[in-house]
């Protein structure tokens, strides 16, 4: 198998090379990633396992297979970071939640909880950021890594998308900061 991708007639196309790659592979790295993870989420990580490997096509090491393997790791790694993330921001603020709220108001806290917890990672630290702590876009801006106008950006769209997770159709309670 060593070299098979460089020693076949005809495969200096990068895309056949990468056809050659997956029909070899993809079963392998799927067949990993089904042993960390749920149908769903493996599928998408090998997928991603070969957009990867797409654009490192030209520096793949001979063989392909433990590289390929060690990047489909990388990312199960990474998306359970970031799955344990967003439980613990959303355990948090169940926690900081007063305990005598009547029925309603619980109601209410659990679908802003779970709208908040879709967002993505950039939109609920920017919510977070200007809403939960009170900060100015500028100094939001500074803990985010981007400037204040990029927050405000970020922080509009984040907000559209809180919104109409909770099917809102004006988010005033959000505009506050």
């Amino acid at each position: 198998m060593k070299g098979l991708l460089r020693s076949l007639p005809g495969v200096d196309d990068s895309k056949a090379r990468l056809t050659a790659l997956y029909e070899q592979h993809y079963r392998s790295v799927l067949s990993y990633v089904l042993l960390r993870a749920d149908q769903e989420t493996a599928e998408d990580i090998a997928s991603e396992t070969f957009v990867i490997a797409w654009r490192k096509l030209g520096r793949l090491p001979e063989p392909p297979l433990p590289w390929l393997l060690g990047v489909a790791r990388n990312l199960v790694r990474t998306q359970r970071r970031t799955t344990a993330r967003r439980h613990n921001l959303v355990a948090r603020l169940a926690e900081l939640a007063p305990a005598d709220d009547v029925a309603e108001q619980v109601a209410e806290r659990q679908a802003a909880l779970t709208a908040l917890a879709e967002l993505s990672e950039l939109d609920a630290e920017a919510v977070l950021l200007a809403s939960w702590y009170g900060l100015t876009p500028a100094e939001a801006a500074k803990i985010a890594g981007c400037s204040a106008r990029t927050f405000n950006v970020r922080l509009h769209r984040a907000r559209r998308r809180l919104a109409y997770a909770l099917n809102l159709t004006q988010p005033t309670f959000l505009e506050q900061s």
